[in-house]
């Protein structure tokens, strides 16, 4: 039997330490739950809204529908990440309590990481992953872009642009502090303390689990795929680096590729 190489070795048991220290919560759990119910509530209050000002029977424009949606999520998510904190540590300032109980940080070096992670996701993973439908949905790779084209349809100008800023900046900051700040974190802590379970299997199942929660939010069926293991990258690269500024910049890329592609073809 071949014996394992320095390198090999060395690898395993920088895994194992980065595992061993990955960050972990009590709370995170039942506060994403709990993210995503006021997320939906504040989003159906804010359409509604919309729709009463157009008034007379008239349907908002494609335009103030999404921006109430995400507006709304953004909401729920964002407050619950702030009112968990609070409740945990609610004499530290909040900029600290973000980036100490989350991980809502970035550097420099995180930046190529990320920028090289987005591409990845968009190029590879995506195409890996889905390709399995590919013998059973027809026209699988140009349907998968239906919810990129419904978003930007019909948009120019100013509101294309408030669009792109919206998808492209406002949501990775806000999906990447939620799902691998808040749940990723709140995962760990249930396999770990909890369950007793090894450090490795605990981050792996939890990142696995989260990625899937993230694709299922996003309520697009044929995205779910493809949208789960970019998550579960996103949670391992997390892990991976002890904070979600290489997440953050790798979810911005993964969504500014396609929309710039789209906002191409207008």
């Amino acid at each position: 039997m071949q014996e394992p190489t320095s390198g090999a070795v060395s690898t395993r048991l920088e895994i194992r330490l980065r595992a061993d220290r990955a960050p972990r919560n009590a709370f995170g759990v039942g506060a994403t739950l709990l993210g995503v119910l006021a997320g939906e509530l504040v989003s159906a209050v804010l359409l509604g809204i919309a729709y009463a000002i157009a008034g007379n029977g008239h349907t908002p424009s494609t335009f103030v529908r999404d921006v109430a949606g995400l507006v709304g999520l953004w909401i729920g998510f964002v407050g619950t990440v702030i009112w968990a904190s609070m409740a945990h540590a609610a004499n530290v300032a909040l900029k600290v309590r973000l980036r100490d109980e989350f991980g809502f940080s970035i550097r420099w070096s995180d930046v190529p990481l990320g920028i090289a992670l987005g591409l990845f996701g968009q190029y590879v993973l995506v195409l890996l992953l889905e390709l399995p439908l590919y013998p059973f949905v027809p026209h699988l790779f140009h349907r998968l872009g239906a919810p990129a084209r419904t978003l930007t349809s019909g948009e120019s100008g100013t509101t294309l642009a408030v669009v792109g800023v919206l998808v492209c900046i406002g949501s990775p900051i806000v999906e990447e502090l939620f799902f691998r700040g808040l749940l990723f974190r709140g995962l760990i802590g249930v396999a770990r303390d909890r369950l007793g379970w090894r450090a490795v299997p605990a981050v792996l199942s939890s990142a696995a689990l989260s990625g899937l929660i993230f694709g299922f939010v996003h309520f697009e069926a044929l995205q779910l795929l493809a949208l789960s293991g970019f998550g579960m990258a996103l949670a391992l690269v997390a892990v991976w680096t002890g904070r979600l500024g290489a997440g953050i910049v790798a979810h911005v890329t993964f969504n500014a590729v396609t929309f710039i592609a789209l906002a191409l073809q207008k």
